[in-house]
């Protein structure tokens, strides 16, 4: 799982988050970040009121939140999602002595000990001038 500090990277660069059912989440503050979420039909749903987005906590988990803003959640994105966010820039991931590799088809190269960090370190290289 990428790090909080990652994830903050991402967003700072513009990955945006349309929250699905399966996606992990931190709730954005100093006490709360070591908690990770993860949006399901039955526990965390996405609201929307008006113009507002807010993740419901619908009383079956052990937090007594009714719900969080959207803007206070960060989105810790799987290897699937940042693939995905990758989309044609992605050409290869190897495993090496020193982890995984993420190559993209510029010929930039991003090595990680863990596979979801390295494809997010990638996605970071190809989305910042």
């Amino acid at each position: 799982m990428i790090s909080v500090d990652l994830a903050r990277q991402l967003l700072a660069t513009g990955v945006l988050w349309q929250p699905r059912p399966g996606d992990r989440f931190v709730i954005d503050k100093e006490a709360l970040t070591g908690d990770v979420f993860w949006v399901s039909d039955l526990t965390i749903e996405l609201h929307h009121w008006g113009d507002k987005s807010v993740l419901g906590f619908n009383g079956t988990t052990e937090w007594a939140l009714d719900s969080v803003d959207l803007d206070q959640a960060l989105w810790l994105p799987r290897e699937d999602q940042l693939r995905e966010l990758l989309g044609d820039r992605l050409d290869t991931l190897r495993r090496g002595g020193d982890g995984w590799t993420v190559r993209l088809i510029d010929g930039s190269e991003t090595t990680d000990a863990d596979v979801e960090s390295a494809y997010a370190r990638a996605l970071l290289a190809a989305v910042t001038p």
